[in-house]
Order: structure tokens, then C-alpha cells, then sequence
């Protein structure tokens, strides 16, 4: 079997080494940071913990195949705990919404909150939805990215109108959903990739779609231990993990991928090289590459936002926190101005925020406390053309912008703030290497952006990409399933090198 070299241990890197590992190659993992987990962080202060990355697992079928795969099944080694609410919603009229955690009960609670109707419509959207998961599914999140596999796609005329590659996320959702609240709902799946749903394809779709069929999950403890556990999968089926080990550059000998040299100068040889690093990273000016290797397309992609995160721990505790919140601008409008102003590349005035406070007794210092991780979509660090999150007193200001909006609707925590930590897009560059603290890489705006992103297997012979930055995206399902094609790849790889 082959030697490969794994660049970077968040979840996609580790989960290829572990699926590699299982068949036999000898692998390294080598991660610049002290710890692995890449965006699953977490940070301690004060006895409060926090989650610094996804706080929701879903689809977690891909998950269990992992570990089903590598060793023990799942359930030996995590506690998924199902959420009965997935998310509470506050709309700018006051209109407060528990969205169930399981689609069969979304069009009661949907009519409940919003009046009657409400159900009917969003179950009309999610039956469409379910067509363009059973479209894509198979050739496209679970398959490597190639024209062939579009062409495929693109014979079958049911499929190709349930996709829709010629609309918006938006304009599809405009055939089900008449109540601008449910707009604003689906509007809010396209934030979760980093996309403007204006601009977002339609096959977004799937996004709601797979939260409400598999349902919404939380890893008892924090989805910090996620990371934990497949790193610990990996060593012991004898992957090597290095951390403190920033690579400098993928090496290129004759065409082809040999090795990587380490920032202190070492080198090592692999058969394989694999990325788990924004793709922007690797190709871009300046990157991992060579530049003869490097993409012209992602040069010219547009790159996903980012965020700018709040992590609160607060004083006292309410048993009625909701796990997620969401509390939406005043109108649908308002929350149309939130995606230009960081298209323009500045802070929205009054973006959505989202919150995510667990009843995780784990996570807070005692009994009468809560840990709250806050969220409002931002434009990327760019000191020379936009906005430079890293300037004196920017960041503290918009924090105190952020905890005002909050108590404009209806959650006011500032009294009860006794630790503050602010992280920026600019923190998130420096931590994870993405540029400008982009969060999924290159965004899902354009009609066909979402099936042109870089694919696993690269221009290079021997070099893979893997995560949220490559096919088939971001989110942890399917930068779990990034891993399993790249590591079905190098197999394909090995098999015909044998022949």
C-alpha cells in the first residue's frame, strides 16, 4: 500500500486518514495548530466552555458509515442526542417559531405559529426538495464531481427540473412559499453555506430538506468530540498525527505530487498527498503549489463570507434557552440589505443572529450559568479592499452593535455577560488559514456554482482535496463525505497502479 500525507486535522482530514488507514496505507497527518479539529474548536475561559465551529449534526447516517467502516460503530464511541425544537425563530413582527427537529411534525408547528396554511405550503417545498435530494444525491454528493457525472444528471429530464440549474434558491422557493416568514426561513439555509439565496442555485434546497429528514443532532459534551473521536480512530488503526506542523509547500516532481515541506524545513515523501486546507490555500497566489500548478478558475470564483462570532458566558441560567435561536431583521427587505452590504464588503447594520446556547452541563461552570455562541454572517478580512477586522476598536464596536440588536428582539443578556470573547474573520484566517476567514471557501452564488466547486481529485497526479472548500461542500455531512470519495479515490488510484 502507499504512503500519504495528509495536510491539516480538521474533520475531512482526519476522516480520510482514518478511512486510508483502514485499508492499509500508511498515513501522517500534519497540522499547523497545537490541536486538531480545525473549524470543531472550542475555547475556555472562565469555566465556560465553548463549541468555536458547527454546533448541529445532520445527516447522520454518514457519520455511522464512517465509523462503521474504521472500527467500532458510533454509538461505542458518541452520545448523539436528538433536539426536540431544531431552532426557535423570532420574526421582525414578533412572530416567535419552534421548528421541530423532525419533519413530520414542521407543518403543525408551521401553522401553529404562522396560521393556517403555513404547514401546507412548507411541506409543498420540502416534497420538491426531497425530488432534487433523490436527483443529486448519488451523482453528485456521494460521487466525485466531474462533467461526466453533470452530463448524467442532465439526460434525465425529471431530475434536470427538480434541480432547476436556472434558478435561485430564492426564485424556487417563491413557487411554494407565499407568507414572507417562510421566505425568510428558507433564506436562512442559504447563509448556511456562505450564499446570498438571491444568487444561491436552487439545488440548495436539499439544505432544509436533510435537517428536517434526518434530523437535528447535538453531541453530548460538545462537537468539539467529534474531532476528538475520529483523531482517535486514526491513531489507533497507527496513523501518525503531528501537530504544531505548518506545511509550507506541496512538492511537485515531474507532474506529480511527491511530498510536502514543513515550515522548519523538513521534508517528507508520500505516494499521496492529501489537502485538507481551503482550496484557495493550496492554488491560490502564494499557496501550497507551484504556480504552474496553480487554478485560474478558483482565482476567479467568489469567495464564501464569514462571521463575526460572540462567545458569552452569562451569569444565571433560563431552562426555556433554546438550543438554536434565530432572530431575524424586521422585514425580509432588511434581511436583502444584510447580503448586499457584505457582497459590497462591509457589516450589515442589522444583520440576522444566530444563537447557540446548549443545556450542556459539560460546558458551563456550574448550575446557574450559560454558554452562548453568537453568529452574524460577515464580509471576509480585507485590509486593502474592504472591510479590516484586525483595526483598533472595530471589532468591540460591532460586538456592542450585535448585543443591542439582540435586546431590540426581545433577548437582552448584557447584564448578565460576565465573560466576553470576540473572534473576527481576521482571527478566523489566522487560526485556519482561509483566506480572509472565509468559511466554505468559494460561495454557492451562480447557477451551477454549487457542482463547480474544486474537485477531490486535483490537476495533479497524486494530489486530493478534501473539505468544505472542495466538492461537495461545506457543513460537517458533507465534508464527511468529501473524505469518503477522496479515500475511494486514492483507492481507484492504487488499484490501477497495481494493474
Amino acid at each position: 500500500m502507499s504512503t500519504a500525507v495528509v495536510v491539516g486535522a480538521g474533520l475531512g482530514g482526519l476522516a480520510v486518514a482514518a478511512r486510508l488507514a483502514a485499508e492499509g496505507h500508511a498515513v501522517t497527518v500534519l497540522e499547523q495548530a497545537e490541536r486538531v479539529g480545525g473549524k470543531l474548536g472550542t475555547v475556555e475561559v472562565g469555566g465556560y466552555r465553548f463549541d468555536t465551529g458547527p454546533s448541529l449534526v445532520t445527516m447522520p447516517p454518514v457519520l455511522e458509515r464512517l465509523f462503521a467502516d474504521t472500527g467500532a460503530p458510533l454509538r461505542d464511541v458518541l452520545d448523539l442526542e436528538p433536539l426536540d425544537v431544531a431552532a426557535r425563530y423570532r420574526f421582525g413582527d414578533g412572530t416567535v417559531l419552534d421548528l421541530p427537529g423532525r419533519r413530520a411534525a414542521v407543518p403543525d408547528a408551521l401553522d401553529a405559529a404562522l396560521g393556517g396554511g403555513a404547514g401546507d405550503q412548507w411541506a409543498g417545498f420540502l416534497d420538491h426538495a426531497e425530488r432534487v435530494w433523490h436527483a443529486t444525491h448519488e451523482h453528485f454528493l456521494e460521487s466525485p464531481v466531474s462533467p461526466a457525472g453533470l452530463a448524467r444528471l442532465s439526460l434525465r429530464g425529471r431530475d434536470l427540473l427538480a434541480v432547476a440549474p436556472w434558478r435561485s434558491l430564492r426564485g424556487v422557493g417563491a413557487r411554494y412559499l407565499r407568507d414572507e416568514r417562510l421566505g425568510m426561513l428558507l433564506d436562512r439555509y442559504a447563509t448556511y453555506s456562505g450564499s446570498d439565496p438571491r444568487r444561491a442555485p436552487a439545488a440548495l434546497a436539499v439544505v432544509p430538506y436533510v435537517e428536517q429528514e434526518f434530523g437535528s443532532w447535538y453531541v453530548r459534551g460538545g462537537l468539539r468530540r467529534l474531532a476528538e473521536a475520529v483523531a482517535q480512530r486514526c491513531r489507533t488503526l497507527g496513523v501518525t498525527v503531528r501537530t504544531g506542523a505548518r506545511v509550507e509547500a506541496i512538492e511537485v516532481h515531474g507532474g506529480r505530487a511527491g511530498g510536502v515541506r514543513l515550515a522548519a524545513g523538513e521534508r517528507l515523501r508520500a505516494d499521496v498527498v492529501v489537502a485538507n486546507a481551503d482550496a484557495a490555500t493550496v492554488y491560490g497566489p502564494g499557496g501550497l503549489l507551484p504556480h504552474r500548478a496553480q487554478s485560474r478558475r478558483l482565482h476567479r470564483a467568489t469567495p464564501s463570507s464569514s462571521g463575526f462570532v460572540l462567545l458569552l458566558g452569562l451569569a444565571g441560567r433560563d431552562p426555556a434557552t433554546p438550543h438554536h435561536r434565530v432572530l431575524f431583521p424586521r422585514t425580509r427587505a432588511a434581511y436583502d440589505a444584510e447580503f448586499d452590504a457584505y457582497r459590497r464588503g462591509a457589516p450589515a447594520a442589522s444583520p440576522a443572529v444566530y444563537v447557540h446556547a446548549p443545556d450542556d452541563p459539560a460546558l458551563r461552570p456550574g448550575e446557574d450559568a450559560e454558554t452562548w455562541f453568537v453568529l452574524v454572517t460577515a464580509p471576509r478580512h480585507d485590509p486593502g479592499g474592504g472591510v479590516d477586522w484586525d483595526a483598533p476598536g472595530r471589532a468591540a464596536r460591532y460586538a456592542d452593535r450585535v448585543l443591542a440588536l439582540m435586546a431590540q428582539r426581545g433577548v437582552d443578556v448584557r447584564d448578565r455577560v460576565r465573560h466576553r470573547v470576540v473572534r473576527t474573520p481576521a482571527d478566523l484566517e489566522r487560526e485556519t488559514r482561509s483566506p480572509g476567514g472565509s468559511i466554505y471557501g468559494t460561495s454557492s452564488d451562480g447557477a451551477l456554482a454549487a457542482f463547480l466547486r474544486p474537485a477531490n481529485r486535483s490537476p495533479v497526479d497524486g494530489l486530493y482535496l478534501v473539505g468544505g472548500s472542495a466538492h461537495p461542500g461545506g457543513g460537517l455531512p458533507l465534508v464527511t463525505l468529501s473524505a469518503e470519495i477522496t479515500a475511494r479515490l486514492i483507492g481507484v488510484r492504487e488499484r490501477n497502479s497495481r494493474l
